[in-house]
């Protein structure tokens, strides 16, 4: 089957996702102008389109709704599913109202369902679209294999019951998530330093939560101030209300255990690092031989 079979004449389109052309492009110009704009169909310069199949695609075309000025736009068509593969083969428009052309690098595309619930979420090379011309609609077909579609979905949604979304968390790369507190207590250059060490740190994984050492003193009343960075890899914020903890010193002895209940909730954003400090009194902490040359805080197996 080729790209063009994809898309027929019973094809409508169906919901648009559009953002603001800066969340996926730096340093490009935009239109000062704010009327709403109507995107021209745009085909693939090594596309040879066969004429009934150009109707098509400008039948499709004119249902698209006007963009406002500087977007950049997914609107959704339909999902074929490959019988054989088990992939979802996703018709869309890409779209622009941007002045001028635009070319895009590596971009995760998420398929939600009506309530927002991920489906499916696959990264893209979106070179292979080629260069985008100003204010213009380029249909396409991103294929979304069977492992990126989410353990349990067991069939393409119904029409008009999904969309296509850009990841915008995932563009916007790993931050810092200062709690007010913090941000209060600590000086600027404190906050920038923080920063440096947060965008240092190993990538996380997508659904990877993680604990890493930042601090950790032993008070002279023998309690443990430990501060940690809770990293948090998903694309949706965590909420901690009870979180058991374990420090680990350099000879790989247990030094402190206790399980902290966080009154109000704890919530870590999508794809951020929060810095938090937790006190271990004196009686949940061993300070016999203790060498906190080098740390581990971690999550104890239960």
């Amino acid at each position: 089957m080729g790209l063009f079979d994809f898309f027929k004449k019973g094809d409508k389109v169906g919901a648009d996702s559009a953002v603001d052309s800066k969340e996926l492009l730096k340093d490009t110009k935009q239109s000062g102008d704010e009327r709403d704009v109507v995107t021209k169909l745009s085909f693939h310069p090594q596309w040879n389109v066969p004429l009934e199949q150009q109707y098509v695609f400008n039948f499709l075309a004119n249902e698209l709704q006007p963009l406002k000025p500087n977007q950049l736009s997914l609107s959704a068509i339909n999902i074929e599913e490959n019988p054989r593969t088990g992939a979802w083969n996703v018709k869309v428009f890409f779209r622009s109202s941007l002045p001028e052309p635009i070319e895009l690098g590596e971009i995760e595309l998420l398929i939600l369902d009506k309530d927002d619930k991920r489906l499916a979420s696959k990264t893209f090379h979106f070179q292979d679209l080629g260069i985008i011309p100003a204010e213009s609609a380029r249909p396409w077909v991103f294929e979304f294999d069977k492992d990126s579609i989410e353990e349990g979905v067991k069939e393409v949604p119904k029409e008009d019951e999904w969309k296509i979304a850009f990841n915008l968390i995932s563009l916007r790369g790993h931050q810092l998530d200062l709690d007010e507190t913090w941000k209060k207590q600590l000086p600027v250059d404190q906050q920038e330093a923080l920063e440096k060490i947060v965008k240092d740190l190993p990538k996380l994984g997508k659904s990877e939560v993680n604990f890493t050492g930042l601090q950790a003193k032993l008070q002279n009343d023998k309690s443990l101030h430990v501060s940690i960075f809770i990293r948090n890899g998903n694309d949706k914020a965590i909420n901690l209300e009870q979180l058991p903890l374990e420090i680990i010193d350099a000879r790989g002895k247990q030094v402190a255990k206790g399980s902290f209940k966080l009154d109000p909730v704890l919530t870590v954003l999508p794809n951020t690092t929060k810095p938090w400090t937790f006190i271990f009194p004196a009686q949940l902490v061993n300070v016999k031989g203790i060498d906190l040359s080098r740390w581990t805080a971690r999550v104890p197996q239960q």
